[in-house]
């Protein structure tokens, strides 16, 4: 996409926009919208699928969100899944992911993208019932995992309850962890505090300031990181702190470890009077794509934020080895 589509513009693009929103779920209403026009109904819609699939609203139609418009679009059955260069990604793959998943066996995280982790798994499912090993969600293997399972919503997935034991395996001291801080615009100062408090602890600290998140999301896995957390100041009345979410699937440490930067910094602005920071589970891809948990904090509002660095860097350093210490504990108290 050379541009982002924007309200006011016209045409079969804008056509095709209002066929995938139709898809996702958010159809466009309003005759004068109906002819290929961006209008605020078009926006109403497109605002609505954004806030769903956790991505930036903006109201704008980037690359982003046209990506997850294709995405959200495609149903199991639509095409054959198997491994391929480059990866298959889409919300068919999700469902996929989420009846192996359901069935007990690991596909990995339910991130919608058909890697290593979904292929083994699938073979699995193919071998455990009598089905050809190829390795491809064609026809007769989909069939198989419908009858198996007509409605995985609801149920917990191996990926979920293995990734929480794998969490109470972890060495609890910050001491010699190795830790990922991204910094994406003007959260410099604030990422250097954090990560100057974090190795006078011990840690093992790689900063990343790349300004794409696909590129911060790689390096951290490269770098094998326990966790990961990106810094961004947003012209917002409170702080908003995301975990990797999509429908009936979430990162369990990245949920935990959002609740705890959330608490922390909730105490550290007290005196501040802002909103409480809100915890929002999302898939924008510096998220989706890190293989640790993994959280994104938006912090605001920009002045509170600029004047209080020290107060947050500490307190995100503190919630930071709170988590480290019981990472598969329930911050929200609910169990």
């Amino acid at each position: 996409m050379s541009k982002p589509l924007r309200p006011d513009d016209r045409g079969a693009t804008i056509s095709d926009l209002h066929r995938r929103l139709a898809a996702a779920g958010h159809r466009v209403g309003g005759v004068e919208e109906t002819d290929g026009y961006f209008g605020p109904e078009t926006t109403r819609s497109l605002l609505a699928f954004q806030a769903e699939r956790g991505l930036n609203e903006r109201g704008l139609v980037d690359d982003t969100t046209q990506a997850a418009l294709v995405e959200a679009g495609l149903r199991l059955g639509d095409r054959h899944l198997y491994l391929h260069t480059p990866m298959f990604r889409g919300e068919d793959v999700a469902d996929l992911q989420l009846r192996l998943g359901s069935l007990g066996f690991d596909a990995g995280r339910i991130d919608g993208i058909f890697g290593p982790d979904t292929a083994g798994a699938l073979t699995d499912f193919q071998r455990n019932t009598a089905l050809a090993v190829d390795g491809i969600a064609g026809p007769q293997t989909i069939r198989a995992l419908q009858q198996l399972l007509s409605r995985p919503a609801g149920r917990t997935t191996v990926t979920q309850v293995r990734e929480l034991d794998r969490l109470r395996q972890g060495s609890p001291e910050l001491h010699g962890q190795r830790l990922a801080v991204g910094q994406f615009g003007s959260s410099a100062a604030l990422s250097t505090a954090l990560s100057r408090t974090l190795r006078a602890q011990g840690a093992h600290v790689l900063d990343l300031d790349h300004p794409n998140e696909d590129t911060q999301a790689t390096t951290a896995n490269e770098f094998q990181a326990t966790l990961y957390i990106g810094l961004r100041i947003d012209n917002y009345s409170h702080s908003r702190i995301s975990y990797f979410s999509i429908k009936e699937f979430q990162s369990e440490g990245g949920f935990r470890l959002a609740h705890q930067c959330a608490s922390g910094l909730d105490r550290a602005l007290l005196s501040a009077d802002v909103p409480v920071t809100e915890c929002l589970g999302r898939q924008i891809p510096v998220l989706r794509k890190t293989r640790m948990p993994a959280v994104l904090c938006s912090l605001a509002p920009p002045s509170v934020v600029v004047l209080s660095t020290a107060e947050i860097a500490d307190a995100l350093a503190n919630a930071i080895t709170r988590w480290i210490a019981d990472p598969a504990a329930d911050p929200t108290g609910s169990g």
